[in-house]
């Protein structure tokens, strides 16, 4: 990956750190980063060195504070559709992403920024952090999915409320109503809690890992039998090398080694 100008990429042992480099700007997203965003993603799915995404914010003021405001004007209805559903395609391939993703939330993840820490798999945040869609108070509303995860995540009443009034949450009130996994006191203990979690899954068998991720998002998918597609992903766990060495690791009472296969 070359040319990313609003993005920072490091590998190390399989995780693969991506930092919205725009700290000038509160790490807004803007068309390019999203673009960059893209281009990414699309590598950890190419790239099987990479076992999992930390996605986070550089500096201490923000995560992402939200779209580029600035490349606003001029959006009308047929221009902003595109815009949307450019970011809803991007932030699903997140989502979607047979890899975990955590976001390490370092600072206010407002607007597309809490849209984008909603896509990641697990959110662990700082609890001087702050969430929140405050679009209505621009006139429009979230619009890179954030209507649909806020609302799968915390419930209709508190996603209506936290939407409609455009509030900040602190982040222990977001822990308290399940849209972050965890919070840390401070800045250096984030991403040594963000890596302990990944780094947990990890030491799991990686295609069940996938499998998993593919179930909990078919609850959400309209025209999707979840319960067949468990079926179905259960029988392709049972028929890799990975179930058969982890039974037989639990058998001999020893840690699994998995391969992946």
């Amino acid at each position: 990956m070359t040319n990313l100008d609003n993005l920072a990429v490091s590998q190390q042992d399989g995780i693969l750190t991506v930092t919205v480099n725009r700290p000038d700007k509160l790490n807004a997203l803007s068309i390019k980063t999203l673009e960059e965003l893209k281009t990414v993603m699309q590598h950890v799915y190419d790239t099987p060195a990479v076992r999992g995404v930390v996605v986070t914010g550089a500096g201490e003021k923000a995560f992402v504070a939200g779209a580029d405001i600035a490349e606003f004007t001029g959006m009308n209805e047929v221009n902003s559709r595109k815009f949307a559903e450019n970011g809803q395609e991007i932030f699903a391939m997140i989502e979607n992403c047979p890899r975990p993703v955590v976001a390490a939330v370092n600072g206010f993840a407002l607007g597309g920024g809490c849209e984008l820490a909603m896509a990641c798999h697990l959110r662990v945040a700082v609890e001087t952090a702050k969430f929140g869609q405050p679009e209505v108070n621009l006139g429009i509303i979230p619009g890179y999915g954030g209507t649909q995860r806020l609302t799968q995540l915390v419930g209709k009443a508190k996603a209506l409320e936290w939407m409609m009034t455009a509030d900040m949450v602190p982040a222990t009130e977001a822990h308290r109503h399940g849209l972050v996994n965890h919070t840390v006191p401070t800045q250096a203990d984030l991403m040594p809690k963000t890596l302990e979690i990944l780094n947990k899954i990890l030491s799991k068998a990686p295609v069940a890992i996938e499998m998993v991720i593919g179930c909990v998002n078919a609850v959400y998918n309209k025209g999707e039998n979840g319960y067949q597609t468990e079926a179905n992903a259960f029988s392709i766990c049972c028929k890799t090398e990975d179930f058969k060495e982890g039974t037989k690791a639990f058998l001999e009472k020893r840690p699994a080694r998995f391969q992946g296969k």
